[in-house]
């Protein structure tokens, strides 16, 4: 697999606390990658050693097959949870001379600011100060100065944090136009939703220790239990029910559908097949409602986490 980011083995402690404790992961080229975990996991300690705040007591970073250097920082654009732009100075200026510390030219800066400016239809925000907007104004100002220089590894954490829905979808189309682009994107988030949505890699890391890694659609067959929700529009209701229960196991659900008596959640037992559970549907009424329960990311993080307890 060709990886932009390779974390190997990596540990970090403060003192007696280990805040990474052998930690790899692997980001390939081109990706939307998750990275997940509780409050005070060690995801903010992972990403501040990518981005050389911090070093690592051990282990080894690549960063598109080169070991991780002071020169990689043009490489990676990061915006943190805790926005950090100068409230007091104004945004064009204020852009203009983060762009420049990424490695831009002023005339190159210029050139890029407009057009995202223009993108956003924010182009009357160029001299007001930063403390003159809302939080999800200066959220936008500070999406752009990160992407500005078009990093080969994008890192955001919580960036959906003060926006409402409607920049937030904006937002999250642009993370994946750049994915879409060539960036390679390390995405840190509490919102399940937004990772069922974008992410194309997982990784979930719990009490210092990386837990579970790899492709969304293959952790969720791991987590897969077999179970289908059934509805079914029948005169034999309880008559079917008992059947169920004589092969599969059988729950009460609760979920929408149209015109259906018989609302189940069964779950497939060892030698039979969804086409077996199907099929005998079929002969006893009409199938309204047949729909395997596939475990999201929401369930995947709860469970995990559980297991991990």
């Amino acid at each position: 697999m060709n990886n932009l980011l390779e974390i190997n083995n990596v540990v970090k402690r403060y003192g007696d606390y280990t805040a990474l404790n052998d930690v790899s992961i692997h980001v390939p080229k081109g990706s939307v990658f998750g990275l997940l975990g509780p409050n005070g996991a060690g995801k903010t300690s992972l990403i501040r050693i990518v981005n050389q705040i911090t070093m690592p007591d051990s282990g080894k970073i690549l960063l598109d097959g080169e070991a991780l250097a002071p020169h990689h920082v043009e490489y990676i654009g990061y915006l943190p949870e805790e926005r950090g732009l100068y409230k007091s100075m104004k945004v064009g200026e204020q852009a203009l001379y983060l762009a420049q510390l990424k490695g831009l030219s002023k005339t190159e800066a210029k050139k890029r600011l407009k057009y995202w400016f223009d993108k956003f239809d924010i182009g009357a925000w160029w001299g007001k100060k930063i403390e003159e907007l809302s939080k999800g104004m200066a959220q936008k100002v500070q999406f752009i100065v990160t992407v500005l220089h078009q990093p080969k590894l994008l890192i955001f954490d919580e960036p959906f944090s003060g926006f409402d829905p409607i920049n937030a979808q904006l937002i999250a189309k642009e993370i994946l136009q750049l994915r879409d682009e060539g960036a390679t994107i390390i995405f840190s988030t509490h919102r399940m939703e937004s990772v069922e949505e974008m992410c194309d890699y997982i990784a979930l890391i719990d009490k210092s220790n990386k837990i579970l890694d790899g492709k969304l659609d293959d952790v969720k067959r791991e987590f897969r239990t077999n179970t289908f929700q059934v509805g079914l529009n029948t005169t034999n209701t309880k008559e079917v029910e008992a059947i169920l229960k004589e092969k599969f196991k059988v729950l009460p659900a609760d979920f929408r559908s149209l015109n259906d008596g018989l609302k189940l959640n069964v779950k497939l037992t060892e030698g039979n097949t969804a086409n077996d559970l199907l099929s005998f549907l079929t002969t006893q009424g009409q199938v309204q409602h047949f729909v395997e329960l596939i475990p999201s990311a929401n369930d995947i993080f709860i469970e995990a986490i559980n297991k991990n307890s």
